[in-house]
C-alpha cells in the first residue's frame, strides 16, 4: 500500500469520527430541555423518511412493494420502535410479500 493511500485512509477515518465525537465529548453535561430531547430522538426518523418516501413513488414494476413497505415502516416507527427495527420490520414484511405473491 502506498503512502497516499494509507493518509488517505487515516484522514477519510478522521473526518468521520470527529463529528460524531465532538457532540459527544462537548454536550456531555448538557442536560438539554425535554422539547429539545424529543426533538433529537426523531431525527433518524425524519431522515429515514427523506430517504424512502422518493423512492416509494418512483418504483416501476410493482408499486403495491413500495407502498407496503412505507407502511410497515411507518407503522413501525409510529409504534415507537428502533430504527433499525423499522428497516427490519419492513424487510421482513416485503421478503414474506414477495414469497406469497
Amino acid at each position: 500500500m502506498s503512502r497516499e493511500i494509507f493518509w488517505m485512509i487515516v484522514g477519510m477515518g478522521l473526518v468521520t469520527y470527529v463529528p460524531r465525537m465532538l457532540p459527544l465529548v462537548v454536550f456531555q453535561n448538557i442536560n438539554l430541555p425535554p422539547f429539545w430531547q424529543n426533538v433529537l430522538k426523531n431525527v433518524p426518523f425524519a431522515t429515514l423518511g427523506a430517504l424512502i418516501v422518493p423512492a416509494v413513488f418512483f418504483i416501476q414494476e410493482d408499486m403495491m412493494f413500495g407502498v407496503i413497505g412505507a407502511a410497515t415502516a411507518f407503522i413501525a416507527a409510529y409504534i415507537g420502535a428502533n430504527v433499525i427495527v423499522v428497516v427490519m420490520s419492513s424487510i421482513v414484511v416485503l421478503c414474506l410479500y414477495s414469497i406469497v405473491f
